[in-house]
């Protein structure tokens, strides 16, 4: 990855700062700000009105959508979702007056995890692998892998599929996604995919 502009799009009405890597293909649309040291996998897709703060992470092929902040201490592993206008916090205890740059929390995104449009991600709570977190969700603690969660604080209501449904289970705690075929365990309040 590198900040070479013949790989990747960057619309002119938008910046990416010093110390970037921009991966092959990752498309940057209006009015959006990349600062330093920020790595930007492959094929991603940052919307417009968008910030990235210093030092953020994104794997290859995160779709991040308009008016979205991530801030810094955040990362994502590859294919995850940003919805409209969802938003990162990286500080608990925010005060205008007091600088607690040094303090930042960090969140982990997983492979795979959506985030819906306005959901808010409190800081230092991470979200599992191919979670569904609901529009207009806030999250204030950890979501487990595959979870479905949705309401302000973050309840789980269910199970999602790597496909993007979700999975009932039977007696037996397994889950069938009808549109893929993939099998699912869930076994001790934890979702995993069936191999075959």
């Amino acid at each position: 990855m590198s900040k070479d502009t013949e790989l990747f799009f960057c619309h002119e009405s938008s910046y990416v700062d010093d110390g970037c890597r921009i991966g092959k293909g990752t498309k940057i649309w209006h009015f959006t700000h990349i600062m330093p040291d920020c790595v930007l996998g492959e094929n991603c897709n940052i919307g417009q009105n968008c910030v990235i703060s210093p030092g953020v992470i994104l794997g290859k092929n995160v779709k991040v959508q308009n008016n979205v902040s991530i801030y810094t201490g955040v990362t994502c592993d590859d294919d995850v979702f940003l919805g409209p206008s969802m938003v990162f916090t990286n500080v608990r205890n925010p005060r205008s007056a007091i600088n607690r740059r040094g303090q930042y929390a960090h969140t982990h995104v997983g492979r795979g995890a959506s985030i819906g449009a306005n959901a808010t991600i409190v800081c230092g709570n991470d979200i599992g692998k191919f979670a569904f977190i609901g529009a207009g969700t806030v999250v204030i603690k950890d979501v487990p892998d595959y979870a479905l969660v949705v309401g302000n604080p973050a309840r789980q209501v269910g199970w999602m599929s790597e496909f993007g449904h979700r999975l009932n289970f039977d007696e037996k705690g397994i889950g069938v996604c009808e549109e893929s075929n993939e099998k699912y365990k869930l076994e001790n309040g934890k979702v995993s995919k069936i191999n075959e």
